[in-house]
């Protein structure tokens, strides 16, 4: 006796496949599972005494199944509609897994990349993400503090990766990543998405400044002036969609005293001294422009090491020159100062000799 599981059933099955994504066969082997789950709720007896001897049948052009025991038919009478009824959660749930295995499948090979996506719900810390297929999660580690977020808010996400959690498999977006940075760079400099201008390396403090240090490998091609735009239009474009995080594009140098100087833009007229072996330079710069390198709250010199590898100490050029004035002087001072202690030493000396000389001669 066959069962008639669905009407019309290999039009439904490709469609329900074709829309959710997932493998036909995927889809007949959940269907297979499900009648083979009613059939032992209803008979638990006579199937848990050789569970192995059983198994489904299924017609994927009509949709009909049998119930075997080794190559016997004991579908019951009747057995349709139950089947059908019973099965209907199980293939669901089994459909949906399947769907979702696909989209994690595809996200997979997508991190490192960009989403647009929009901010469904908050869930504690977390904030929930719709990036279309699915849902995203993102945690309070890649928020950025000084952005305020709100429900159905649109904004670009950097894929991290996936994480597992007690609630299965999760993708992980950010907003803090670096890669945010060269992604949106990508999007508006086609130098960079031909990959004629190379981003070299990132320093960020999210939602406030980052340093991008550029490089090209064809020559002609100016990499900062590609990442900046005619009139600042690209580097703008890029930091509308970071919240208008400040962004500085350096010109990498392949020697270290010249990418310190360069990072520690917009400061000019900088003189790095280098200290290979413990990798600390120190920069002396104009007055003018200490602040400049310096920047609010240390930030520019902070990012500026972060961007190089290299410890950096920045003193005004008044103060070093005040310093080299003074030691000389000092060197003199201290100088004749050891003369005249040598001096009064001697003259110390030579009063204790005619002392004991006077005695010895009493005595005699």
């Amino acid at each position: 006796m066959s069962v008639v599981v669905r009407t019309e059933f290999a039009l439904a099955l490709n469609q329900v496949c074709s829309e959710r994504g997932i493998d036909p066969d995927v889809v007949l082997e959940t269907i297979k599972a499900a009648i083979l789950a009613a059939y032992r709720k209803d008979f638990p007896q006579e199937f848990n005494e050789t569970p192995e001897d059983f198994g489904v049948e299924l017609n994927s052009n009509t949709g009909e199944a049998k119930v075997l025991r080794g190559k016997k038919d004991v579908t019951p009478p009747g057995f349709g509609r139950i089947a059908a009824q019973t099965a209907k959660q199980v293939i669901l749930q089994r459909i949906r897994e399947a769907e979702k295995n696909a989209i994690l499948a595809d996200f997979s090979g997508r991190i490192g990349t960009l989403v647009n996506g929009m901010i469904l719900r908050f869930d504690g810390p977390n904030i929930i993400v719709d990036i279309g297929k699915t849902e995203a999660v993102m945690p309070p580690q890649e928020q950025v503090l000084r952005e305020r977020y709100h429900l159905n808010q649109r904004l670009i996400f950097y894929i991290e990766g996936i994480r597992e959690s007690q609630r299965g498999s999760e993708i992980v977006v950010s907003r803090t990543h670096k890669g945010l940075i060269e992604g949106l760079f990508r999007r508006e400099v086609p130098e960079v998405a031909t990959g004629s201008v190379g981003i070299k390396v990132i320093a960020r403090e999210p939602g406030n400044r980052s340093k991008v240090a550029v490089v090209s490998s064809q020559p002609g091609v100016d990499p900062v002036g590609s990442c900046v735009g005619q009139k600042g239009v690209r580097v703008q474009a890029v930091m509308a969609d970071l919240g208008e995080e400040k962004i500085d594009i350096i010109q990498y140098n392949e020697t270290p005293d010249k990418f310190i100087a360069n990072a520690l833009s917009p400061a000019k007229d900088v003189t790095v001294e280098l200290n290979e072996k413990k990798k600390t330079a120190v920069v002396i710069i104009p007055d003018d422009q200490l602040s400049l390198a310096i920047g609010k709250e240390g930030q520019n010199v902070r990012l500026a090491a972060k961007l190089t590898g290299w410890k950096i100490d920045i003193k005004g050029k008044s103060e070093v020159e005040k310093k080299a004035k003074e030691l000389p002087a000092k060197a003199t001072i201290k100088k004749k100062t050891t003369k005249s202690t040598k001096k009064g030493t001697i003259k110390k000396a030579t009063k204790k000799s005619v002392r004991k000389n006077k005695i010895k001669t009493k005595e005699k």
